[in-house]
């Protein structure tokens, strides 16, 4: 696992407004802290295009990311599940991505 992959992730058991199912998700945690931690932290991504928020990454389908479909990355989800949740790796964000999650992370934790 990296910084910046995608994996397809369970979800579930979630309760409320948590996202459901098996989803992909990318990954935020360093690939320092994966090393030696067993909870990975990643934003949900959606192929709901309906349901967009002013920050919400677009992210299209390509070769590199591997997604089904021009999908959303959900950056309000911020999630930490243990690696047993991770089912297999998709794909990976491209490096315009990253710079859009990296600066939301930014405003989001007021760092």
């Amino acid at each position: 696992m990296k910084q910046g992959e995608i994996w397809l992730v369970k979800y579930d058991p979630s309760v409320g407004h948590e996202f459901k199912k098996n989803r992909p998700a990318v990954i935020l945690s360093s690939t320092d802290i994966l090393n030696y931690s067993g909870l990975v932290t990643v934003m949900a991504i959606t192929s709901n295009l309906s349901d967009c928020l002013s920050n919400d990454i677009e992210v299209i389908k390509d070769k590199t990311n591997n997604l089904y479909a021009d999908s959303v990355i959900k950056v309000y989800h911020l999630s930490s599940f243990d690696k047993q949740r991770f089912i297999k790796k998709i794909g990976g964000a491209n490096i315009a991505v990253l710079a859009k999650i990296k600066s939301y992370l930014k405003k989001h934790f007021n760092i």
